[in-house]
């Protein structure tokens, strides 16, 4: 099963809630090869009005980015979220475009490990 897909068929009205998790092959479907490795836990509301859905997602875990410095891996924790309202075109709202936008910029945009972690041996060569 797809994570992150609401099926809208049979969705009562009002409060439900969702659970999943993903890991790296998530970011490999859209083309992402800077994720090494992740572990993605997201819990959302859906709250169904009808007309128009009501999200609130809440995101955390980690992901494993090489070290811009040492291209080593680099293990980055994330806790985000987003709150949307959709208004359903067919019969599944797919939120795993906005879980993959916002856990990617909740990264840093420099990422190296904290001073005297990274690779001593590739930081031999960066020093001369």
């Amino acid at each position: 099963m797809q994570p992150f897909i609401v099926n809208l068929k049979g969705l009562s009205r009002g409060e439900s809630r969702f659970e999943w998790e993903a890991g790296a092959e998530f970011f490999e479907s859209f083309g992402n090869e800077d994720i090494l490795d992740a572990q993605v836990k997201a819990e959302a509301t859906v709250v169904n009005k009808g007309a128009r859905i009501e999200v609130s997602c809440s995101l955390e875990g980690s992901v494993t980015v090489p070290c811009d410095r040492c291209l080593d891996d680099l293990v980055l924790e994330f806790s985000t979220g987003f709150e949307e309202t959709y208004i359903p075109e067919g019969t599944e709202l797919d939120l795993g475009q906005d879980v993959y936008d916002f856990v990617i910029i909740s990264l840093p945009i420099v990422r190296v490990h904290p001073d005297g972690e990274c690779n001593e041996d590739t930081i031999k060569y960066l020093s001369k």
